[in-house]
């Protein structure tokens, strides 16, 4: 049966979305998830919503314990996951409250847990191929259904995945862009690693809050900056969501 797990934030508790919410919570040998799981339908269609920084924003990017996130909505049964994320633009022609399909990451996170297998046993060396990292069926049904409600959106991007929680310097994000990265945030790149590694289909709404700081002719990021902005194009993350989980059955 399909359940789908959704990693995000704010807005997606919204009861108006989840039918018969309930609060799960799951236990992992990796320690505490971010938060509990909202569980419930969307569209008729199994759904367990996560808050990756906790409910009330209150964990760190590099302290989100992305380990036990995975692990329990693999023990949720959980088929799917689609997340949602903030992110920085890193080209001119991704503006801002523009969505991003991602299809490609690179990992420049340093003291997060990135895999499951801290030591081979019983001869299984476990290299997980990681060519194409988000899946090629949940992203087509999220550009088609983007094109459809005529979103601003682009159908494919490479996110660069920092530590945090600061922003970058110029010189880092003039290097991301010479490195081809078109959006920058600090969450995507572990967890995708990780639901490859677990065998769970991943997907990610990436929405553009600002320019990073690689622009000189406007002001740097600030974190005021991207709640504003997120807050103004949430709905159309939310809509997306919703109408793509009608279609995964």
């Amino acid at each position: 049966m399909t359940k789908i797990a959704i990693i995000g934030g704010s807005g997606l508790e919204d009861p108006a979305i989840l039918k018969e919410p309930k609060d799960v919570v799951v236990e992992t040998p990796y320690g505490a998830p971010s938060s509990s799981f909202k569980c419930g339908k969307i569209g008729g269609v199994e759904v367990a919503i996560l808050s990756r920084h906790d409910r009330d924003h209150s964990i760190p990017p590099t302290q989100v314990n992305n380990r036990a996130n995975i692990w329990a909505l693999k023990e949720l049964g959980c088929t799917h996951i689609i997340v949602t994320t903030a992110c920085g633009s890193l080209r001119e022609e991704i503006d801002r409250g523009h969505i991003v399909i991602l299809d490609q990451f690179i990992d420049f996170t340093r003291h997060r847990d990135v895999t499951f297998h801290s030591k081979f046993e019983n001869g299984d060396l476990n290299h997980t191929p990681m060519a194409d990292p988000f899946n090629a069926d949940l992203r087509k049904v999220l550009i088609e259904k983007a094109g459809e409600l005529q979103l601003p959106f682009h159908e494919k991007g490479t996110v660069v995945t920092i530590e945090g929680p600061r922003f970058s310097t110029r010189a880092e994000s003039k290097m991301f862009r010479i490195l081809g990265a078109d959006v920058i945030n600090m969450s995507t790149a572990p967890e995708c690693i990780l639901a490859n590694e677990i065998g769970i289909p991943y997907a990610a709404i990436a929405l553009s809050t600002d320019y990073d700081c690689w622009k000189t002719d406007e002001e740097p990021v600030t974190w005021e900056e991207v709640l504003k902005v997120f807050n103004r194009n949430v709905e159309n993350v939310i809509q997306l969501l919703v109408e793509t989980i009608k279609r995964i059955q």
